[in-house]
């Protein structure tokens, strides 16, 4: 009982064979065509009859290369060209009223007045300490002076005392004596430079805290670092605010920037300074110019990032719009065809079928560049092909057939 069902599975794979492999021997065998000899193709032997047997029709397009722009396309979004957190510094409270969002600030304008609290008292101790530092200096410098006079005297005592006790008019006790007063007069200059050194230091140490003090009377006003716009409230009035307290958030839109990511594949098309455009998703179409190329990767996507400059002076492009990318790049020449004239080889390239010579089918690789509503651009056909675009399917490369042709943009 089970020998029919094997006998039935070998038979049906025999006929697929016949059907899917030998396609032109098993017709040409069904209908009486037994004078057939193999010829030779690119991919596949057929059997072609020596008496011009039944060809298969086909349609074909007499399809001629166009130059196009070869543009990047990207799917991209907007983005501020400068966003700031404006952070407080100090610890104060506000006094100032707030400014809300959407508001449009210049560089410089208050955001946020902070109390001043006692800071403007200790400016002013620490300034009085600088004056009372830098009026030590004449003292530490006068006795330098003495040390130095006292100094001369005592060298001037020393070489007398020297002389007489050569000569044995002096006791041996009087020149060590003078001596001595050369020593104690050096390390009293010592002493004097050291006093001088410790008032410059004072000095110094008065100065950055005066600049220290200074500084912390400027952070109570806190201002917009560039012309934006408040993308949130400033802080509230009477709000404690802390070193890193947000005062408010500011962006810049003119110019903004459109962000996209480039494959690998087509990475090197892409140019800094080169000429793009954008459609935004409300159908506004804007022109900027690239003003950025990663060198680096994404390690996920393995795309690179692009950036394009792009002017706003009235602020109609908004922070994050999604955009359609048009990247200038080098012109190409390519042929127009309908998507469905797209097959596979017995490789599974991509590629179009062509009459050639002696109306014999042809298998051609081809590139695909972009898609529109009109069909597809694709490169690596000659300058002018006769591409099949109905009928590819049930050929293989060097059958001979019928074609029929029509015009291209049918």
């Amino acid at each position: 009982m089970r020998l029919i069902p094997i006998i039935t599975a070998i038979l049906v794979t025999i006929a697929l064979y016949l059907l899917v492999f030998e396609r032109d021997a098993f017709l040409a065998f069904a209908k009486g065509d037994t004078a057939a000899e193999p010829v030779e193709t690119q991919s596949d032997t057929v059997e072609v009859t020596e008496d011009a047997p039944n060809l298969i029709g086909v349609v074909a397009v007499h399809s001629v290369a166009r130059e196009i722009d070869s543009a990047v396309l990207l799917r991209g979004q907007t983005k501020a060209i400068r966003e700031v957190e404006v952070l407080a510094e100090t610890t104060s409270t506000v006094i100032s009223e707030p400014l809300r969002k959407g508001a449009f600030v210049k560089a410089g304008d208050l955001l946020c007045q902070l109390d001043v609290g006692t800071r403007e008292a200790d400016l002013l101790e620490a300034r009085a300490r600088q004056s009372e530092a830098q009026s030590r200096v004449p003292e530490s410098q006068a006795r330098l002076d003495e040390a130095k006079a006292l100094l001369e005297e005592a060298l001037i005592n020393n070489n007398a005392a020297q002389r007489l006790s050569e000569g044995g008019y002096a006791s041996e006790t009087r020149r060590v004596s003078t001596e001595a007063g050369v020593r104690s007069a050096e390390a009293g200059i010592k002493t004097a430079e050291s006093g001088l050194e410790a008032t410059r230091a004072g000095i110094e140490a008065a100065s950055a805290a005066v600049a220290a003090r200074e500084r912390e009377l400027d952070r109570i006003t806190i201002t917009a670092p560039f012309d934006g716009l408040l993308e949130s409230d400033a802080a509230e009035l009477g709000s404690l605010m802390q070193p890193g307290s947000l005062c408010a958030t500011v962006i810049q839109l003119d110019p903004i920037k459109l962000v996209g990511f480039v494959p690998e594949a087509e990475v090197n098309r892409v140019q800094l300074g080169a000429q793009a455009g954008a459609q935004l998703a409300t159908g506004l179409q804007v022109a900027g110019q690239v003003t950025f190329l990663s060198r680096s990767a994404d390690e996920t996507t393995r795309t690179f990032e692009v950036e394009v400059s792009v002017p706003n002076p009235d602020l109609k492009i908004r922070d994050g719009q999604t955009a359609t990318i048009q990247i200038a790049a080098e012109g190409a020449k390519a042929h127009l065809l309908p998507q469905s004239s797209l097959t596979l080889d017995n490789h599974g390239e991509l590629g179009v079928r062509v009459v050639g010579d002696g109306n014999l089918v042809e298998f051609v690789p081809v590139e695909l560049l972009r898609d529109d509503a009109n069909g597809v651009w694709l490169s690596g056909l000659p300058e002018k092909a006769d591409v099949i675009v109905i009928g590819q399917d049930f050929v293989t490369a060097g059958v001979e057939v019928a074609p029929t042709y029509r015009e291209a943009a049918q």
